[in-house]
């Protein structure tokens, strides 16, 4: 078996191109036990995600969670799933389109945008392979977490490499990393709480729920904990309340290991009997609505609320599509890509034409792959 994979054709003189490859976490393809279950066994080998050994994880995995949790949550994916099939995916996709567009109209109009997931499809290699045959040299990866946590930015990292190794002529790559205290991520969740706020009026808290982790990742050095802190103390001062109006809690648990606390529900569900009657939720670790915030926060959360006393819940939507971030998203992408904004074009038309006749002059075939 060759050690590197062919390399598509290259035409001396082409323009090389900018790719920018946005990924989020996945879904099934379909709201159903038989799609869920490859699925979460994609999501739940990943050694990022379960830190157990393989050889004890395996047969928990697949006798009993693989044997069990699919149904259960092929009923969650149906109860927030639309027409046009799973949120997440809907929201990503047009993030996509929309940061194509702004590109173009900055001037890049030969960069070229696709998304991918982490898990499920469209596929990370599948998107860095489009990216490829489309010309792109230089590729840059954002990962759709605001805050870094091994789990999430470091298995995007892992698979993106895992993805290029194979390829002979790799690409230049370059990660965002996170963006957790980022001015206009910080700004655009501050205008989305105002703009719930001037139809709602305000609650007597606002409970910042982000994704949850276990516990000893914090012990061990990932700074997704202080990170999440930062993007809640940063949008309290942004919305200019006294930080006891504020919360921050953590949500998703799985296991029974201890994870970062405190956890979400068992926080909203304790409210009430403090006096507290009214509560505004977001999810400022989600990019995008998806299972997490519609069906875990605005529906269960929400019910257990009102189910212990609570009288008013608001769940304030993820950023998604916003106008405010998806220009901030874009200011986001031009930064990170540096120097190759001041490099493009690289060359005009009539160097490209000089260069390719150098090429074939000195022996190099018109389709040949090298350059």
């Amino acid at each position: 078996m060759a050690r590197y994979r062919p390399e598509p054709t290259h035409s001396h003189g082409s323009v090389p191109r900018t790719g920018v490859l946005l990924v989020n976490l996945g879904s099934p393809e379909a709201p159903t036990a038989a799609a869920v279950r490859p699925y979460l066994k994609q999501f739940l080998s990943d050694p990022r995600v379960v830190e157990i050994p393989r050889l004890a994880w395996w047969p928990i995995l697949n006798l009993i969670i693989l044997n069990t949790r699919p149904a259960k949550s092929a009923e969650k994916y149906a109860s927030i799933w639309t027409d046009e099939g799973s949120p997440l995916r809907i929201h990503t996709e047009r993030q996509a389109k929309l940061l194509a567009g702004f590109l173009t109209e900055a001037g890049h109009r030969d960069w070229q945008v696709d998304w991918a997931m982490r898990y499920g499809k469209p596929s990370i290699p599948e998107r860095l392979d489009a990216l490829r045959e489309a010309g792109c040299d230089r590729i840059l990866v954002v990962p759709l977490y605001p805050q870094y946590a091994g789990s999430t930015v470091g298995s995007v990292m892992d698979e993106v490499a895992s993805s290029v190794h194979a390829w002979r002529n790799l690409p230049e790559l370059r990660f965002i990393r996170s963006y957790h205290d980022d001015p206009g991520y910080i700004a655009a969740l501050a205008a989305s709480v105002n703009d719930h706020w001037a139809k709602n009026g305000q609650a007597e808290r606002l409970i910042l729920s982000f994704h949850g982790v276990p516990r000893f990742t914090l012990d061990k050095g990932d700074p997704y904990h202080c990170e999440c802190h930062k993007t809640a103390r940063l949008l309290a001062d942004a919305l200019e309340i006294a930080p006891e109006r504020v919360m921050l809690t953590f949500q998703s648990r799985f296991g029974k290991a201890e994870w970062l606390k405190p956890y979400t529900q068992p926080t909203l569900e304790a409210l009430p009997k403090q006096g507290i009657r009214s509560v505004d939720v977001m999810c400022p670790g989600f990019a995008s609505d998806c299972l997490e915030t519609l069906e875990e926060i605005a529906m269960e959360c929400k019910d257990a609320f009102l189910t212990h006393g609570g009288e008013r819940f608001h769940y304030i939507p993820c950023l998604n599509t916003r106008d405010d971030w998806m220009h901030a998203l874009t200011a986001l992408v031009l930064r990170h890509a540096g120097h190759w904004i001041e490099a493009d074009p690289r060359r005009s038309a009539a160097d490209r034409q000089i260069g390719k006749a150098r090429a074939v002059a000195l022996g190099a075939d018109k389709g040949s792959p090298a350059k």
